[in-house]
């Protein structure tokens, strides 16, 4: 619209349209989020039902199926299978889910309850390197020095003005 009336259309006056920011329900993650160390000692999350049944169906489907060596084809069967079971088939395999989930709970309680590791607060104290510390000091050092120097002469001037 370039008589002015109404909105103005970007292309014609050749500005930029901000930059979308990512919302905080992104799937994406910061770098932190991703570079995060895992915990080795963490318990394992439980498998959901689902994945209880997959680990039995797996093993009559390889036997059935030898030639199949895809493991999409055997997520798939599986899949379909698990989609057509009714939920009285489904019930032995959300009882197992059920109690693993109950165990794994247990173990995130006793994991949660462990007192931090006290050297791991000593290296938080800071977050510069021991190299940077040094760096810091020797320019605090040097700018000191630098600074006697001008003072020195700033007093040999007044002293020539005399």
């Amino acid at each position: 619209m370039k008589n002015g009336k109404g909105a103005v259309d970007d292309r014609v006056v050749g500005k930029r349209k901000a930059a979308l920011k990512p919302d905080s329900s992104s799937a994406k993650l910061s770098k932190k989020a991703r570079n995060a160390k895992k915990d080795p000692n963490k318990p394992k999350r439980p498998p959901s039902a689902f994945f209880v049944f997959l680990e039995e169906f797996r093993k009559t489907f390889k036997a059935e199926n030898p030639n199949v060596k895809a493991v999409s084809a055997v997520g798939k069967a599986g899949g379909a299978k698990w989609k057509s079971m009714t939920p009285a088939e489904k019930a032995p395999y959300e009882d197992k889910a059920a109690k693993k989930k109950a165990e794994y709970e247990k173990l995130m309680n006793a994991y949660n309850k462990k007192p931090t590791n006290p050297v791991n607060d000593k290296d938080e104290e800071s977050d510069k390197s021991k190299s940077e510390v040094h760096d810091e000091e020797d320019e605090a050092s040097g700018e000191e020095a630098h600074q006697e120097e001008e003072d020195d002469e700033d007093e040999d001037d007044e002293e020539d003005d005399d």
